[in-house]
């Protein structure tokens, strides 16, 4: 879609783990209607072959735990004029029983999905206000309401998402920057498809659902592309369940 028209015109977009799953599909979602984004994931993965040739699509390989990423990432929003839009979406999640869960496990999992989007979202925080205000929107889960065996860190991870993003929605709300989570269900992405390889697993979700499927990334992207807009300005620290319903069905 050409600049100057779409939902997102002549917005810019920072999106973390942008190469693949729903970080892609929000990334893609955000292009076609208008933004610019500035697409991060590590630096071995398929960002650039995904984005390196799309209009508007500026890649930066980067560890969102590394130390400089946010500094990094904030100065390749500048380059392209300032920023309205930050989705931090780079995850990870650790199967395992509790007993045998290890100190590290456990640290990696709160680098990735909730002390980044802490250090990330406060680095933006200047460029947002310059601005005149802005979005800023985390990827929880279902699990950030709920837990589900063999999942306890992943789980502990995304209720701190929803606390950090309503902690941040009351502190940010007077600057004009609204912060709201996602919460997906099961989803078909790289990282839930060893997941879904167990029959049962996957049985379990679909019937869990009463819409009867696992989602697509381009179903949290479409909620994604919602909470950037314009409609969504008197929203803010609300989490918004993507998952065919699975939250409320017993």
């Amino acid at each position: 879609m050409s600049e100057g028209k779409g939902r997102l015109a002549g917005k810019l977009a920072i999106v973390t783990g942008a190469a693949s799953g729903i970080g892609e599909a929000i990334a893609r979602t955000y292009l076609a209607e208008g933004a610019r984004v500035v697409v991060a994931d590590l630096p071995n993965s398929r960002l650039k072959e995904i984005f390196g040739t799309v209009s508007g699509a500026h890649c930066l390989a980067a560890d969102t735990t590394a130390t400089d990423t946010p500094d990094r990432l904030m100065a390749a929003a500048t380059a392209l004029g300032g920023l309205d839009i930050l989705v931090n979406n780079a995850g990870i999640a650790v199967a395992g029983q509790f007993e045998t869960l290890t100190d590290e496990q456990f640290d990696h999992i709160m680098a990735v999905n909730v002390r980044s989007y802490f250090r990330i979202a406060r680095a933006a925080v200047p460029l947002l206000r310059a601005r005149g205000g802005g979005r800023i929107i985390n990827l929880g889960s279902i699990m950030s309401e709920m837990a589900g065996p063999s999942l306890s860190i992943y789980s502990t991870s995304k209720h701190a998402v929803a606390g950090l993003s309503k902690g941040m929605a009351v502190d940010l709300g007077k600057y004009n920057i609204t912060v709201n989570y996602l919460q997906p269900g099961s989803i078909w992405t790289g990282m839930s498809r060893p997941f879904m390889a167990d029959e049962n697993f996957r049985k379990y979700w679909e019937n869990k659902a009463p819409m009867g499927r696992i989602g697509d990334p381009e179903d949290v992207a479409a909620a994604a592309l919602f909470l950037a807009s314009d409609e969504a300005r008197f929203i803010t620290g609300h989490g918004l369940h993507v998952d065919g319903g699975a939250i409320i069905n017993f």
